[in-house]
C-alpha cells in the first residue's frame, strides 16, 4: 500500500524556490571583513560587543581574509597610498559582495580636505550603504546591516548567473 508524503512527513515539509532559499541563507549569514584605519574601527568593535550584539543580524563571524568575506566595512580615513591595497582587497572578495562606507572620512574624506586623503571610497570601489557620523554610533552600523540584508533579499541567485555564463557559448552549435 502506497503511503502519501503527507502521512510520512506531516507538516514538516517546506517548499520554496532555490533562489529564495539561497537569498535567505545569504542575508542571515553575512561574513564581514573590516578595513578599519581610524576611530570608526573602534566603533565597529563596540557594535560587535555584547551590548549591541551584531550576531542578531548574522554578522558575528568577522573574517580576516577577504576571500572568505562577502561584506566589506571600510571604517576610517583612506589615504591615496592605501588605494591600491583597498582595491586589491575588494577584488579578492567573493561574489556577490557588498560594501559599507562607515564614517565621514570613508564617505567623503571628512575634515581631511588635503592632497593625501581620498575624498570618498566610492571613487575607487562601489559602495552599497553609507553610514554618516564622526564616528557613527553602533546603531547606525546595525541599521546599515539591515539595509544590506534588504539588498540581499532583492539579489538574484548567483547560481543562475554562473549557469548562464558557463553554458552560453556551448549551446550555440
Amino acid at each position: 500500500m502506497a503511503v502519501g508524503a503527507e502521512a510520512i512527513f506531516g507538516n514538516s515539509i517546506v517548499t520554496t524556490k532555490l533562489n529564495s532559499a539561497i537569498s535567505w541563507a545569504r542575508e542571515s549569514s553575512m561574513w564581514p571583513y573590516v578595513f578599519g584605519t581610524a576611530c570608526c574601527a573602534i566603533e565597529f568593535m563596540s557594535a560587535a560587543s555584547s551590548k549591541f550584539d551584531i550576531s542578531r543580524f548574522g554578522a558575528e563571524v568577522v573574517r580576516f581574509s577577504p576571500r572568505q568575506a562577502d561584506l566589506m566595512v571600510v571604517a576610517g580615513t583612506i589615504s591615496h597610498k592605501q588605494v591600491p591595497v583597498l582595491r586589491k582587497i575588494y577584488n579578492q572578495m567573493t561574489e556577490p559582495k557588498w560594501v559599507i562606507s562607515m564614517g565621514a572620512c570613508a564617505c567623503s574624506g571628512g575634515f581631511y580636505d588635503n592632497y593625501t586623503t581620498l575624498q570618498g571610497i566610492d571613487s575607487i570601489i562601489p559602495v552599497d550603504v553609507y553610514v554618516a557620523g564622526c564616528p557613527p554610533r553602533p546603531e547606525a552600523l546595525l541599521d546599515a546591516l539591515l539595509q544590506i540584508q534588504k539588498l540581499q533579499k532583492k539579489e538574484e541567485s548567483i547560481i543562475k548567473d554562473r549557469v548562464n555564463k558557463n553554458f552560453k557559448g556551448q549551446l550555440d552549435v
